[in-house]
């Protein structure tokens, strides 16, 4: 069975998919001409845009959902991982994904926001959502939201909850067992919230975990201030195939850079969409452009931060697939949580191990009910008429069982899994949002046209010629109509008043 997961990891993650990660983010990029850096600016002032609503969650508490997802193990694990394989040139690779990605994580949260739903009180979409709506193709929404459940109930958690069991045994000597225990009580009690507990515990946990780690990293690296210069260099060189000594594996430095990247930031993979869907906000360019911003938060901040800590203290191996060592400076140590522990303690003795676990507990941990989140989405979408409510019931119990079973199981196998899950969802993903790029682009330009014209954007499907949104055509029934009653008509998309 670990032969056929080993092989079904390598088959999903291709060259092909590394080429098309890349290429759908250049491409996004060109058609937008850049919006990911036009528009930080904007996207700082929109994440902490006021709106008061019942129903829906405000623009910060769905960036830091989405961010809970995307700041996680392969923050710290994947980032050692990638340093190990590729070499340090695999950290430039990492830069260009999470530039790249930006773009495509615009695109998917935009899409997102066109084509969610109101169910009950709280608003909901997704990938197969904007699939059903947006193509009009609703057995591979079907297909999409099956393979979005099973990854992220079964393949991807355990690799999260299993790099939390190992970082406590390591530096405190804490069963896994234990841990195990111990997390899906705390999980239980965030996820049978609802959405509001979720986002509520995102927003308070996120910002708080990564303000620390970036302050450790400060301290680490001005220890090593003399390093720095050689450091970066090192990087670029490794990057392009003139350093001498890591001249040779270019190419798995570009493929390892791009997986932790796809793994780390999730961008163009889908996972940012649910919780865009999620947010209240006039105009879906407004989401799309707060989701790209957290692409680099998690990249181009936390993951550097890794890769920065690692490399200064000089607390790394480098052994690409089926070579010999090219650094052995961590022989007998498994990539991962150990090469950033091992480059704090240089620093800082005694203080290292207990950090870094700690810090790992809490990305690893926002990052599962991140997961939680998603699924429970997908099986709503899979659901809709809620005549399987036992479903969810028995979807929670598999999902905290896997977490647990995490805690006690082989990483590498685990890494495999976590891989194989997220590579079947960006194919799907990448390829679905390619196909509603149009509509996509058609938003950000009726968006740019309203700055331009001093407004606050607000989005009217009938003006842009987008079908299906029917949630924006419904909104817009209610604000013309002084909330009458009253329908729109499919054809010229008029207003008619019911008397």
């Amino acid at each position: 069975m670990a032969d056929f997961i080993y092989w079904l990891d390598g088959l999903v993650w291709s060259i092909g998919l590394v080429i098309f990660a890349l290429g759908a983010g250049l491409f996004f990029s060109i058609k937008t001409r850049f919006l990911q850096v036009r528009y930080f600016k904007e996207m700082l002032r929109l994440l902490f845009e006021k709106k008061n609503t019942d129903t829906g969650i405000t623009p910060f508490q769905s960036f830091s959902i989405a961010l809970s997802g995307r700041v996680g193990i392969g923050n710290i694990a994947g980032v050692a991982t990638a340093i190990s394989l590729g070499g340090p040139g695999a950290v430039f690779w990492m830069w260009i994904m999470a530039i790249l990605g930006g773009a495509s994580a615009f695109v998917e949260s935009t899409l997102a926001q066109i084509y969610k739903v109101k169910i009950g009180e709280e608003y909901r979409g997704g990938t197969p959502f904007f699939i059903d709506k947006g193509l009009g193709i609703k057995w591979f929404g079907v297909l999409v939201a099956i393979v979005v459940t099973f990854s992220y109930g079964v393949l991807v958690p355990g690799i999260q909850s299993n790099t939390i069991a190992s970082g406590f045994q390591n530096s405190l000597g804490i069963d896994p067992r234990l841990t195990g225990v111990v997390l899906i009580g705390l999980l239980a009690i965030i996820i049978f919230g609802g959405v509001k507990r979720i986002a509520q515990a995102a927003q308070l946990m996120v910002p708080f975990m990564s303000i620390g780690y970036l302050l450790v990293t400060l301290i680490i690296l001005l220890a090593n201030i003399k390093e720095i210069p050689d450091m970066f260099a090192l990087i670029i060189s490794s990057a392009f195939g003139v350093n001498e000594m890591f001249g040779g594996i270019v190419g798995a430095a570009i493929t390892w850079g791009v997986k932790r990247a796809v793994f780390s930031n999730v961008a163009g993979v889908g996972e940012g969409t649910y919780s865009s869907a999620a947010a209240e906000v006039s105009h879906p360019a407004k989401q799309g452009l707060v989701q790209a911003f957290s692409v680099y938060i998690d990249t181009l901040l936390v993951c550097t931060c890794t890769a920065l800590m690692i490399l200064v203290t000089g607390m790394y191996s480098v052994t690409p697939e089926d070579q010999e060592p090219i650094v052995n400076t961590m022989e007998g140590i498994e990539p991962g949580p150990a090469y950033t522990q091992a480059a704090v303690e240089s620093v800082i003795p005694g203080f290292g191990s207990t950090f870094v676990s700690i810090a790992i507990f809490f990305f690893a941990f926002t990052t599962l009910f991140a997961y939680y989140f998603i699924a429970e989405t997908t099986l709503i979408y899979l659901d809709r008429s809620s005549k399987m409510k036992w479903l969810k019931t028995l979807f929670n119990i598999v999902f905290l069982i896997t977490v647990y079973v995490g805690c006690v199981q082989s990483a590498s196998l685990l890494w495999a899994l976590g891989d194989t899950g997220f590579g079947l969802m960006g194919w799907l993903n990448l390829f679905t949002i390619l196909l509603l790029s149009k509509p996509a682009l058609k938003v950000f330009k009726d968006y740019e046209r309203q700055k331009k014209e001093g407004k606050d954007p607000v989005f009217d499907p009938r003006e842009v010629g987008i079908v299906g949104a029917d949630f924006w055509e419904e909104n817009l029934v209610k604000v013309n109509t002084g909330n009458k009653t009253g329908t729109v008509n499919s054809k010229d998309k008029s207003i008619n008043i019911n008397s």
